[in-house]
């Protein structure tokens, strides 16, 4: 059975072809993409730069976390035949072992548009990142002041996640417009944790940024 299938990514690069200088100088936010696949490698270097370990004895990870409580999930929805070597489906990134988990196949970006309005930068990505907080893990150690840092630290891993994609030749933008109960019931959210941004991600179209 091919759900709950803990499936191994690509070993993250520490080096790329851009600078980190140039990504930030091209980065913008696109939401027109072509229909084209994104590759397993790309994907694993996003997910990486997003939440991926980067000290094994500290656990520490790319983006900074507010007492290292790391209240983030990330969830990513891929179509069919959006990226290469992974099937239509929605799967839980796990840093740890940095693979990811099938939680539910089949092409779940139709409802996930329609959950986001309709837009339409949904329908044409290649894949979509979801990234979600357990509150919880930050507030029990800052009280309500937690939830602020849990949301900081959600545009730390969008930033991370922004100048990446910029770096692979791909484009994303950070979008916040949707139904949280619906996107909730499509990743299976557990009790407590709240759907914070959607981010989709994809090849940019000519006219994108024009």
């Amino acid at each position: 059975m091919f759900e709950s299938r803990l499936i191994a990514l690509p070993k993250p690069k520490d080096k790329g072809r851009m600078s980190v200088e140039e990504a930030i100088w091209k980065r913008r936010s696109v939401r027109e993409y072509l229909h084209t696949p994104i590759t397993l490698d790309q994907l694993s270097q996003i997910l990486w730069a997003a939440q991926g370990i980067t000290d094994t004895k500290s656990g520490h990870r790319a983006a900074p976390s507010p007492g290292a409580k790391y209240a983030l999930e990330l969830y990513v929805f891929t179509r069919e035949g959006g990226i290469r070597e992974l099937p239509a489906g929605v799967y839980h990134y796990e840093p740890a072992a940095h693979s990811v988990r099938c939680i539910k196949t089949g092409d779940c970006t139709l409802s996930l548009q329609s959950a986001a309005g309709e837009q339409e930068q949904i329908g044409q990505a290649s894949a979509i990142i979801a990234l979600t907080s357990v509150f919880e893990r930050a507030t029990v150690k800052y009280g309500e002041r937690g939830i602020q840092f849990a949301i900081q630290e959600s545009g730390s891993a969008a930033e991370n996640i922004y100048i990446e994609s910029t770096a692979l030749g791909l484009r994303t933008v950070m979008m916040g417009s949707f139904d949280d109960d619906m996107v909730g019931q499509l990743i299976g959210t557990k009790e407590g944790e709240k759907p914070l941004l959607l981010m989709p991600l994809g090849s940019p179209s000519p006219q994108a940024g024009k």
